[in-house]
């Protein structure tokens, strides 16, 4: 084996040339692989933080009542359902009408937990002046609000709810999620306040939950499903259900990088094993003065197992180099009109160290017909066609 080995290194030394333009076919194909994965990823990764990234995945209400008791033991309750929840979130929403002398307009009361929500929603990024409500009757109004009611920070406001009244509430904050129908209509405070300006005493209008693997909501969505005794009278809604083209498109991507890069490996197969094969013939001489010095058929075979995979392996250490580098220049010079990278690429180094295994052993398993091939060959065929 050592032998076999050694002979392989020998093989790759002599004839440098083919053995460096072997190498770059490898690592062209492992770098495209890797700025391929890194770019569809990326690319999906920021589809779904600007499609669901700050909003609910999965969503429970009451169809019946339209409340649900805020009882923090249910809370509790949820997070046992799946390792797959990262938070939960309870929240109190309502209509309404915002009033400042004679001009009002259509408004959204949200009440939230900030401390769990902050985690959905972000926002504390959001905040473009003064700060998150903490007291009674405190509200943070979107940047649109603020402009059509035409109030400044600090300034008060009525809030009218249909068939409960009107309450009066200080601006402490300003935020923009830029999106218009949020900006334009969201007012958001403590629970506290929202329940006590919609009549709600210590009731919810829904529970909000994010996860760690967005792709597995539906599984998610069954299992908390299945805590409530009487599941009938509530609703239990995740992002899949509610954006079914969304993931049409993302499974669309994630086929088409996997069709690509199986094609770009077949590809470097079948090159490496025709460029083997060839070797084999070009090396037959000295296979059969090995042969006829003693060397086993099997060692014969070896040895362009050998070489398969030390191309394999340098043609991916070096192909990993180019696909980092080649994604950190699309990163770099790839921009926006705001200089930021039109696609952040999601550099996963799980994927990349498994795109340079299995570059590695489809380069050995390429050599596996000139390996046969050698062994094949008989010293009487050598002297034959010498």
């Amino acid at each position: 084996m050592k032998l076999a080995f050694n002979i392989a290194i020998r093989f790759l030394k002599v004839s440098k040339l083919q053995t460096l333009t072997i190498i770059l076919g490898i690592a062209v194909g492992v770098s495209v692989q890797i700025f391929i994965g890194s770019l569809i990823g990326g690319l999906q990764k920021d589809l779904v933080n600007t499609t669901i990234g700050n909003a609910s995945q999965i969503t429970i209400k009451n169809v019946d009542t339209g409340y649900i008791q805020n009882d923090n033991s249910l809370i509790e309750q949820i997070y046992t359902f799946s390792d797959n929840i990262k938070i939960v979130s309870e929240t109190v929403d309502g209509a309404g009408s915002a009033i400042k002398n004679t001009k009002s307009l259509p408004a959204l009361l949200r009440g939230f937990n900030f401390q769990n929500a902050e985690q959905i929603y972000e926002f504390s990024e959001r905040v473009i002046s003064g700060e998150l409500p903490t007291n009674l009757n405190e509200v943070a109004v979107g940047s649109g609000v603020l402009e059509e009611l035409g109030i400044n920070l600090y300034d008060t406001f009525e809030l009218n709810v249909p068939l409960i009244g009107s309450t009066t509430l200080t601006v402490v904050g300003v935020f923009s999620f830029n999106v218009s129908q949020v900006d334009s209509s969201w007012i958001i405070s403590n629970l506290l306040t929202a329940q006590q300006v919609l009549n709600l005493g210590n009731e919810l209008t829904s529970i909000e939950m994010q996860l760690k693997d967005v792709f597995l909501a539906e599984e998610d969505s069954v299992l908390v499903e299945s805590m409530f005794v009487d599941a009938v009278n509530y609703e239990i809604t995740n992002w899949i259900e509610l954006n079914g083209e969304l993931l049409s498109g993302l499974q669309g991507q994630s086929t088409s990088s996997l069709m690509i890069q199986v094609f770009v490996m077949i590809s470097v197969v079948l090159g490496i094993s025709s460029v083997l094969a060839i070797s084999v013939m070009q090396k037959s001489k000295q296979i059969g003065i090995l042969k006829a010095m003693g060397i086993k058929d099997k060692d014969a075979s070896f040895v362009f197992l050998f070489q398969g995979f030390l191309l394999g392996l340098l043609g991916a250490i070096l192909g990993v180099l180019l696909g980092l580098g080649l994604s950190y220049a699309f990163s770099t010079f790839a921009l926006d009109n705001n200089r930021e990278p039109i696609i952040n690429l999601f550099i996963d180094y799980g994927f990349i160290t498994i795109s340079a295994i299995i570059a590695t052993l489809a380069s050995t398993f390429a050599s596996l017909i000139p390996a046969r091939k050698s062994s094949k060959l008989s010293v009487i065929e050598v002297i034959r066609n010498a």
